[in-house]
């Protein structure tokens, strides 16, 4: 048999084991982070738990209204207590500081609740339903999810403080009037002054609560069970205003990061003093990037 009598090798198939065995890896698609952030923003949005705790955090300036409108001048403690006391004592007339008193009320537990039960979701929940290693499967890096994750913790958290902001100043108007915007300082407040001050307020509690929700977010990388992250967090919360009212731990205070929260009515008085305000946005970054880098080294070299 000659050399031209032999069958030859079918040229497809020829290229076939050659691209197989000499071509490069071929790289998958990057799935893109704006819609990775789509599908978690609907994810949180479309949860029932979420809506339901956005409702009654709505409720809770209308029920406050209400409350202030049909009883007598609420008398109280002294101290943290009284300064809240007086201060819903005030919100009873004034449409402008009941929007801030309802935040700084709902501030003690249930805004934190809200951070802690969205990072728990975040990570720990979507790890105990078997969805997170899916998601690692995909053409994602953690960091990339990581990052999803946090934005919407962040944006689940401001709507939070926004949307009791908008019902607290729109109750009070309904309740007071226009003519009912008065600074804790004394001066008259225009409408759209009055709205400037709530809102400040609002995004000044929002970056509180991204810092515990970061907190949470670190939490939830280390356990499958939200229910862990979501005890440690709130439970830490309440740990540290035990701490900050003892006395006797005064040093300890600059690192709480609840030492501030009390001060967001500071955007009640004319001139506002920044020098409070400005230390809790200072102690909640630190925290946020604390938290975040803990949470990335985690997610970075975790197993699965």
């Amino acid at each position: 048999m000659t050399e031209l009598d032999r069958p030859q090798p079918d040229a497809s198939t020829t290229n076939v084991e050659r691209t197989l065995w000499t071509a490069e890896p071929i790289a998958r698609d990057r799935v893109p982070v704006g819609r990775l952030l789509r599908s978690e923003l609907s994810l949180i949005y479309r949860r029932p738990r979420n809506l339901v705790l956005l409702g009654i955090l709505a409720a809770i300036p209308v029920i406050m209204g209400i409350a202030l409108a049909v009883i007598e001048k609420p008398t109280g403690g002294s101290d943290g207590e009284g300064r809240n006391v007086a201060l819903l004592t005030t919100a009873a007339g004034n449409a402008l500081v009941l929007p801030v008193a309802a935040l700084v009320v709902s501030l003690t537990l249930m805004l934190p609740l809200v951070a802690a039960m969205s990072g728990a979701d975040a990570i720990a929940g979507e790890q105990a339903s078997g969805t997170l290693r899916g998601l690692l499967l995909a053409p994602v890096g953690r960091g990339r999810v990581l990052l999803v994750k946090a934005v919407g913790v962040a944006m689940l958290t401001s709507t939070a403080a926004v949307l009791m902001a908008v019902s607290g100043i729109v109750t009070g108007l309904v309740s007071n009037g226009t003519d009912a915007l008065f600074t804790l300082s004394g001066t008259t407040e225009s409408l759209p002054g009055a709205v400037w001050r709530v809102l400040l307020a609002s995004a000044w509690v929002a970056v509180q609560l991204w810092a515990v929700g970061a907190v949470a977010l670190a939490v939830s990388t280390v356990t499958e069970h939200p229910i862990v992250v979501l005890v440690s967090v709130v439970g830490g919360v309440l740990l540290f205003s035990i701490l900050s009212a003892l006395e006797a731990l005064s040093w300890l205070h600059p690192f709480l990061l609840n030492t501030s929260w009390d001060f967001v009515v500071d955007v009640l008085r004319d001139p506002i003093p920044l020098d409070a305000l400005g230390e809790g946005i200072v102690r909640a970054g630190c925290y946020i990037v604390i938290a975040l880098s803990l949470a990335t080294a985690r997610m970075l070299t975790k197993d699965s």
